[in-house]
């Protein structure tokens, strides 16, 4: 059965690591960039912080009601705790490239604890298979994220980091939609319909978290 754990070193690690408290990659941001390649940096920070809150959130609904699951339990919990460190991550890049939180800041939380907590009482399965469709979304925004990223200054030391720290938690997001679909994700009731309105959901709160 797969597992969140990640690997004892990874890209994002120089973020916690207080030797790295210094080094330029981790402390700068590019200097004058273009209107556009800002405003791109600017929207795909904003979104990754306020989607691992929502994250971190929604793993925490589901613990309040599964938590004592012998074997859903310690796979959330799991997860989730690679969540945690996405958010240290991404609060930390969020300051070094001088980006403004989303005002969504409280519905992101308020929503992705309702979120976790209501599939959760609807079941293990149900639970997976919210995590199946988040995790869906997510890494495909990564993708597109990295796309968008080819145009930054490579020459600038925060740049490579970034792009290998949205590499890495593209993976980790897209481990946690196989480990949902090993535990039977697609067997809750009405897996299409629930699959689709939290996909669905999980784009709004992008587009929106993109802008405000």
């Amino acid at each position: 059965m797969a597992t969140a754990h990640p690997p004892t070193s990874n890209p994002s690690s120089v973020y916690l690591d207080p030797d790295k408290c210094g080094d330029p990659a981790v402390t700068t941001t590019p200097p004058n960039l273009p209107q556009h390649q800002r405003h791109a940096l600017d929207s795909a920070l904003r979104v990754d912080q306020a989607g691992e809150l929502a994250a971190n959130y929604i793993y925490m609904g589901q613990m309040a009601v599964l938590g004592r699951d012998p074997v859903t339990g310690p796979l959330i919990q799991d997860m989730w705790d690679q969540e945690k460190k996405h958010l240290a991550v991404m609060n930390k890049l969020q300051d070094q490239h001088r980006i403004r939180p989303t005002v969504l800041w409280e519905v992101a939380r308020v929503a992705g604890f309702g979120l976790g907590a209501v599939t959760a009482l609807m079941g293990k399965e149900a639970a997976m298979a919210c995590t199946e469709a988040v995790e869906t979304v997510i890494g495909e925004h990564y993708d597109d994220q990295l796309k968008e990223m080819e145009g930054l200054p490579a020459s600038h030391p925060s740049v490579p980091v970034l792009k290998s720290v949205i590499e890495e938690f593209r993976d980790d997001e897209l481990g946690h939609l196989d480990i949902a679909v090993e535990n039977h994700s697609q067997r809750a009731p009405a897996h299409a319909l629930l699959s689709t309105v939290v996909g669905a959901g999980c784009k709004v709160a992008i587009e929106l978290c993109k802008r405000i």
